[in-house]
């Protein structure tokens, strides 16, 4: 047991590493990031289809934002450069993500939600009328 104590906790640090909160933030980060390619996996695997649910997204943007922090933190100007600017696209495609399912249509027969483009409900073949709003125009087109 002494052998693998002094492994596992060398100098009394667990693995080698000093921890701090700033430490275990860098690792959460680390983690989220990783994470997101399993839940991406995943969903490709259950789809049998290439998805990128919006579940990637969040974690993509969670995890490089703690990232990011943990960088300003060590003051390391490569590893800011690196996480600067990755919540741009994160944010863009959660955005356009929900303003898709906003989109969707209704089938008035099923209730089955259908995508904005769709003339007929795929589950049921009902005729799907076009949303009009106040000033006439289809909610894609004010969008």
């Amino acid at each position: 047991m002494d052998g693998l104590e002094s492994w596992l906790f060398p100098g009394g640090q667990f693995l080698g590493v000093r921890w701090s909160v700033w430490k275990f933030i860098g690792y959460a980060g680390n983690v989220l990031f990783f994470s997101r390619f399993l839940v991406q996996w995943y969903a490709t695997e259950k789809l049998k289809r290439v998805v990128v649910p919006p579940a990637f997204w969040w974690l993509s943007l969670a995890g490089s934002l703690l990232l990011l922090v943990y960088a300003l933190r060590q003051r390391d100007s490569v590893f800011i450069l690196a996480y600067l600017f990755t919540w741009i696209p994160y944010t863009r495609n959660l955005v356009i993500h929900y303003r898709h399912l906003e989109a969707h249509l209704t089938c008035p027969a099923c209730r089955q939600l259908c995508p904005p483009q769709s003339r007929f409900c795929f589950q049921c073949g009902t005729a799907l009328a076009k949303e009009v709003s106040p000033q006439g125009e289809s909610p894609a087109a004010s969008g």
